[in-house]
């Protein structure tokens, strides 16, 4: 039994929603965005065998992506950082990614991160001769997700 290649997902179908100020605004611009959890480990030994064994005590939870200079998801970056230099405050914000591939028979998963901020640089003014369509790759951190809707199983399998 295997997965047919019309299930798998096309990385272009879905959308990203940011909340911020209670404003939900869809976000146009997104070339991709990617968000991860490593867990983090400690390692622990013992008298009696050389095997070291791991376990668990934490969690960083992540966020990459790249957007087009001067879409709405730059321009909320950019808002963001401007408040955050000329005020002192962070503001935290909301991200929904919705996967949907209509080509696909395991449907949407909706995905929400809670408490996001930026990290890392965020570009306010960007010239480049060599580039026709500017873009920038932004960083973020979260403290929750949750999983809104899972995929359902395949309707189809190979076999």
């Amino acid at each position: 039994m295997y997965l047919l290649a019309q299930d798998t997902l096309n990385g272009a179908e879905g959308k990203i929603t940011v909340t911020r100020d209670g404003r939900i605004t869809e976000i146009c611009g997104m070339k991709k965005i990617k968000t991860v959890a490593g867990i983090q480990t400690s390692d622990m030994k013992t008298i009696g065998t050389r095997t070291v064994q791991k376990k668990a005590n934490g969690v960083t939870q992540t966020g990459t992506g790249n957007v087009y200079f001067g879409s709405n998801g730059s321009n909320l970056f950019t808002d963001m950082l401007l408040q955050y230099i000329n005020t002192g405050v962070m503001e935290t914000f909301d991200i929904t990614i919705t996967n949907n591939d209509p080509t696909a028979s395991v449907g949407d998963q909706v995905m929400g991160y809670y408490g996001c901020m930026l990290t890392g640089e965020i570009p306010l003014s960007i010239l480049n001769d060599d580039e026709a369509m500017l873009n920038y790759d932004f960083n973020f951190s979260y403290t929750k997700v949750n999983r809104l809707k899972a995929f359902s199983d395949p309707v189809n399998l190979g076999n």
